[in-house]
């Protein structure tokens, strides 16, 4: 244990000096450690140091605040410190019985989040793996209270001969709640794409005339935060248009959600809190060690209904909070204890400098990469993330790729691949806790001198 933290100790110290991406490729990883299991084990401490050596050169430096690629967050040192306990005490979370102070913390972790995101004090949470369980359990909820209100109990009855419900999401939906409808048994085929605008937010028109389409239970699927625009659904809008036909809606708010911490962006969430479930990742803004995120149900009961593997016949389920009863697992770590310290150690002031700096250093990011000839920015800053183009004719996707390919080659800043409106983009998330303005001032440096470089040919 001693030799394991020293050299975690080492790796997050010189994380700022390496390159970012990892310099072995899957196939060797893969020859390294896919190897026949020997008949007999070696030393503890030998095991720890061959580890440490043979990892090195696979390790993307995603806690570099250089690290721009996809919204993964930087895993706070505190947090890292605090998970290192959790491994330690080895405590199974799901019970608070038997682990009182886990279950503490983690009432705190879910009552400190909701407080912060400015949602029902009322409301029943669970701490997931991360968004896509968290937008799983709270459609699962959905589902229950859905069927519930028609008469029938998906919990006791399945979804054999189950009232169909409908359900509408935007065209530009992030994959996570898609990936939940499937799991929760809706399909594919059998939800409603409603059109977006240019930033990827529903049209308020086109989410009519789909609420105008159906019959019966109706499950409203929204988005805080647009994966590559940053952009929210017009929630004051579209919320009232759902609660006429008494519909559930859920948000999506893996890392969008954030944006109410902070009361000058809060305005861009506008009506949100209206929802009637939200999940929101805990390893991206709040910076926790992978993984965590969280299921918010403004109605406890549905939650507790949909996830309790002892069933939902707790004599008080307003009173009492049973970890077991808000997630889809009896055994797991207690991973809302990261998240317990890096909130004391931020605190509210903290948590919403953090989320202001980053929005702000992406709005800097995209003034500036707009200044330079032949790049473009695609999208509005609306939070942190820049959906940078490279070029202007057919050949842009093509040069696009090139930069990035050059920029993530070259090491120094680590931006990744997207998509948005049927073109190829680098997509910059501004994500990291330590990530300050000479980091985004190397980024577009970065940038414009592989643009120079592919533009110019050589």
């Amino acid at each position: 244990m001693r030799l394991a933290a020293e050299a975690a100790i080492a790796y997050r110290l010189g994380v700022p000096d390496r390159p970012v991406p990892p310099a072995c490729d899957l196939d060797t990883a893969v020859a390294r450690f896919r190897t026949p299991l020997a008949e007999a084990g070696i030393p503890a401490a030998e095991v720890i140091e061959t580890l440490v050596h043979e990892t090195d050169d696979g390790l993307n430096q995603m806690t570099s605040p250089g690290f721009y690629g996809y919204v993964l967050g930087g895993s706070h040192p505190v947090g890292v410190a605090a998970d290192m306990l959790v491994s330690a005490w080895g405590q199974n979370a799901g019970s608070s019985a038997e682990t009182p102070a886990v279950t503490g913390l983690e009432r705190a972790v879910c009552d400190w989040v909701i407080d912060l995101l400015g949602l029902p004090p009322e409301s029943g949470a669970g701490i997931t793996t991360g968004a896509t369980v968290g937008n799983t359990a709270a459609i699962l909820a959905a589902r229950n209270a859905l069927c519930a209100r028609a008469g029938w109990d998906v919990e006791a009855r399945g979804l054999f001969g189950a009232p169909g419900i409908a359900v509408i999401m935007g065209a530009d939906a992030h994959s996570a709640p898609s990936a939940a409808l499937r799991y929760a048994g809706f399909g594919t085929e059998r939800t409603l794409l409603a059109d977006t605008d240019d930033q990827g937010r529903i049209r308020p028109e086109s989410f009519e005339r789909c609420l105008a389409s159906v019959d019966g239970p109706v499950l409203v699927v929204l988005q805080a935060g647009q994966i590559n625009s940053g952009a929210s659904d017009p929630f004051a809008e579209l919320i009232p248009m759902a609660r006429a036909r008494d519909a559930w809606v859920h948000v999506d708010g893996a890392f969008g959600l954030w944006l109410a911490a902070v009361p000058e962006l809060a305005p861009r969430l506008a009506g949100v809190q209206e929802a009637d479930s939200w999940a929101v990742d805990l390893h991206k803004w709040l910076n926790a060690p992978f993984d965590a995120g969280m299921a918010i149900v403004r109605d406890r009961t549905a939650l507790v209904a949909s996830m309790s593997a002892r069933g939902a016949y707790l004599p008080d389920l307003t009173g009492h909070w049973e970890p077991t009863d808000s997630v889809p697992e009896l055994s797991r770590r207690a991973r809302g204890v990261p998240s317990y310290a890096i909130l004391r150690h931020l605190g509210r002031a903290g948590v919403r400098e953090m989320v202001a700096r980053h929005c702000a250093l992406a709005k800097g990011i995209a003034a500036e990469i707009s200044d330079l000839p032949g790049l473009s920015v695609l999208n509005e800053v609306a939070s942190n993330q820049v959906a940078i183009r490279c070029g202007e004719d057919a050949e842009g996707d093509a040069q696009t790729r090139e930069v990035l390919r050059q920029v993530q080659r070259r090491g120094r800043v680590y931006p990744s691949h997207g998509t948005w409106q049927g073109r190829d983009i680098i997509r910059v998330s501004v994500i990291g806790y330590a990530t300050q303005k000479a980091h985004a001032d190397l980024l577009v440096s970065e940038i414009a001198e592989a643009w120079q470089i592919v533009r110019g040919g050589n």
